[in-house]
């Protein structure tokens, strides 16, 4: 296959996974997004990135959204001889609002779409699967891709995805602390086995989630309980489980976002409240939930 015209513009939005109950199922799309620009040029590798993260991700064949793109070309028989790459990224890093799967969605998107034919050869099921393989698990990558709230999971046949229903009223507020946390050390702290009594409970509550987040608020703080991962992890982010607490006892359905550090609220009120909670040096955003996922268009 041959290589389209460039430069192709992708912008994908941040995610929040989990959302309490709904442990490496649930996601929701967040009105925060990173936008990637792309060519395929004759030879070489270059790559800008200006924002989150500038300091620090590598510019080179490591670069997460090269290898998300290096991947996708392989799929599609198209190998790229060289890329112009320019990243400006809002999406903070290591903080539990899905940047590694906005750079693999980004990716995927970005090289499918610098290819001839290349959404008629690849699907968006295929491109979330591909998505979901890279980064491992779907569930921000499925927030990514569809936009929304998304269930997701995989199956004998691979990575599923669907929507779910969110009410226009539902907002989140995120408090982003400003020390980072590792995915894998988050996920270290998780025991093999859990009692089967929380992990009924925790079903229970995940599919109140749903029913809270088409458009009952007022279910959303009985909802977000969780007994699965959160109360683990603490020893790795006591800040942000102290603050869950104090938010939760207040009212406010509060929860980790993710495997954290940033601390998310889901709420179809006022959010004045919320962000008197932050603690110093803490980032507050109020965002609105991203209908739209993983968009690509010439540049």
């Amino acid at each position: 296959m041959s290589h389209a015209p460039g430069p192709v513009v992708v912008t994908v939005p941040a995610s929040s996974a989990n959302l309490g109950p709904g442990f490496d199922s649930l996601g929701l799309a967040l009105d925060l997004r990173d936008t990637l620009r792309g060519s395929v040029v004759p030879s070489g590798l270059t790559v800008t990135v200006d924002g989150e993260g500038a300091d620090a991700v590598p510019r080179d064949e490591s670069h997460l959204v090269v290898r998300a793109m290096r991947a996708t070309f392989a799929a599609l028989g198209a190998a790229a001889p060289g890329l112009e790459l320019a990243c400006t990224n809002r999406i903070p890093h290591a903080r539990g609002l899905g940047s590694s799967s906005a750079a693999i969605v980004g990716g995927v998107h970005l090289a499918r779409a610098l290819v001839d034919g290349g959404s008629e050869a690849m699907s968006d099921l295929e491109a979330f699967r591909l998505a979901a393989g890279i980064e491992g698990h779907p569930d921000n990558v499925a927030a990514a891709c569809f936009g929304g709230l998304t269930v997701s999971g995989r199956a004998d046949d691979g990575f599923f995805a669907a929507r779910a229903p969110v009410s226009p009223t539902v907002r989140a507020v995120v408090l982003v602390p400003p020390t980072p946390l590792s995915t894998a050390v988050a996920r270290g702290l998780l025991p093999d086995v859990v009692p089967h009594g929380e992990a009924a409970a925790n079903a229970g509550r995940a599919a109140l989630l749903m029913t809270a987040l088409a458009g009952q608020p007022a279910l959303l703080l009985s909802a977000t309980e969780d007994l699965l991962h959160q109360s683990y992890r603490r020893p790795a982010m006591p800040d942000s489980l102290d603050l869950v607490d104090r938010l939760r006892a207040a009212g406010h359905a509060a929860v980790v976002s993710g495997a954290g550090p940033t601390v998310l609220v889901l709420t179809a009120a006022e959010t004045g409240d919320v962000l008197g909670f932050a603690p110093p040096g803490w980032d507050v955003r109020v965002l609105d939930i991203a209908a739209a996922g993983v968009g690509a268009r010439p540049a």
